[in-house]
């Protein structure tokens, strides 16, 4: 009898685990996996107290080049005003590394931010809120974003940088570890992608277009940053759609988060950033 009470309250025990770990976390709607807080939780920070890489408070400053299909390198300036109804913008152009000035693109900086940033158009946004600016070498802002991110003990995932020259970013595979972080693990993702994103300086086209990505933890590694040198994860992913394919190479630390990134574009050119510094 006190056998089968045992292996009763055991599996009690194991069921009610079972359901409490199933339930802790929860796909949102583009296919991540988030916490699944009760409805009387109400925290504007609840999806990031638990972070440990992209903390408020936090900024990570990114250097970056893009390199065309000779294998040249250019860093992005600012271009002429572009006018739009009831807003402007400065467009961009490519600069020789060498020829940089004031007006060139120095740094982009990614800033985990407080609250819901879009708490008006989506009150159950279930992402941390992260900013992306474009400091130039005078120090002045040539635009910013506002987009998101999620860290938790299941996967880390971030929207890339993807305002002015960095929206081509949108077709290649996303930042993205999932658990368990050790070589060998492989995993997938989709993703539909409006013709909004489309530009006739890489790609046009008409209509949504699904992106399947293929994500492969392949290697671990020292990589030697601004910051030191880091233990990091190698991540390789190619994305694949109707209008062609896109590539990502990923260095993950579990501290500093994405260290490096390797983006090879749909039009075959190449964008490199690497974390120069954290604050």
């Amino acid at each position: 009898m006190k056998t089968a009470i045992i292996i009763s309250t055991i599996l009690i025990h194991f069921s009610c685990y079972s359901q409490t770990t199933k339930e802790k976390y929860i796909l949102d709607d583009v296919g991540i996996m988030v916490e699944n807080f009760e409805k009387s939780n109400q925290d504007d920070d609840k999806y990031s107290k638990d972070n440990k890489i992209y903390t408020i408070g936090k900024k990570f400053y990114y250097t970056y080049y893009y390199e065309n299909m000779k294998g040249d390198k250019f860093l992005i300036e600012k271009g002429e005003e572009i006018k739009k109804e009831g807003y402007s913008v400065f467009g961009w152009r490519f600069i020789e590394i060498a020829k940089q000035n004031a007006q060139t693109l120095k740094n982009i900086v990614l800033k985990p931010i407080s609250g819901n940033p879009f708490e008006e158009q989506i009150p159950d946004y279930n992402q941390t809120g992260i900013s992306y600016e474009y400091l130039m070498n005078n120090n002045l802002p040539l635009t910013m974003e506002v987009t998101g991110a999620i860290e938790n003990e299941v996967n880390t995932w971030i929207h890339p940088p993807r305002s002015s020259f960095f929206q081509i970013l949108e077709l290649n595979p996303f930042p993205y570890i999932k658990a368990p972080y050790k070589v060998g693990t492989k995993w997938n993702w989709k993703l539909e992608i409006g013709d909004h994103w489309s530009d006739k300086r890489w790609l046009e086209w008409k209509g949504r277009i699904e992106n399947n990505y293929d994500y492969q933890i392949t290697e671990q590694t020292t990589v030697s940053t601004k910051v030191g040198d880091l233990e990091c994860f190698v991540i390789k992913a190619k994305a694949k759609s109707r209008i062609g394919e896109t590539e990502l190479i990923s260095y993950f630390n579990p501290d500093y988060g994405f260290i490096k990134l390797e983006y090879k574009n749909i039009d075959g050119t190449k964008i490199v950033l690497e974390l120069d510094k954290m604050e």
